[in-house]
């Protein structure tokens, strides 16, 4: 009789592993935002800065969810790392399709998601070798 592979818990269930991850990340992001907003409000910053803010501050998230997952798992940083970035990624897609009413997928959108993909997987290569 053949043994049965016996998985741990990540192993079964690695989708709650990256939402959790990614859930994490996005509380990271908002607290982040809201550090800026105040900073924005109460100082003499220019509102200008803002895209290009949200932008480091989506990269920066996406490479900790991937960090986080990565640690998670303890092997194959890289690939968990995408696999979160992609996932994070594609709901941000998601969530813009719903509430922003002229919303298109152009060439600025799919780098940003090679981007945030690719930050992803670095902040999973960073994750996996961390003790």
């Amino acid at each position: 009789m053949a043994k049965a592979k016996i998985l741990n818990n990540k192993e079964k269930m690695p989708r709650l592993t990256y939402l959790r991850s990614i859930l994490r990340a996005v509380l990271f992001a908002l607290i982040i935002m809201v550090v800026v907003a105040a900073l924005i409000t109460f100082t003499s910053l220019s509102e200008a800065m803002m895209p290009m803010v949200t932008s480091i501050i989506m990269i920066l998230s996406i490479a900790f969810s991937g960090l986080l997952s990565a640690r998670q798992f303890k092997n194959k940083g890289f690939i968990h790392g995408i696999v979160t970035g992609a996932i994070y990624i594609l709901l941000i897609m998601f969530l813009s399709w719903i509430f922003i009413r002229d919303f298109s997928i152009d060439k600025f959108n799919i780098i940003k998601g090679v981007i945030g993909i690719v930050s992803g997987g670095i902040g999973g290569m960073i994750g996996v070798n961390l003790k």
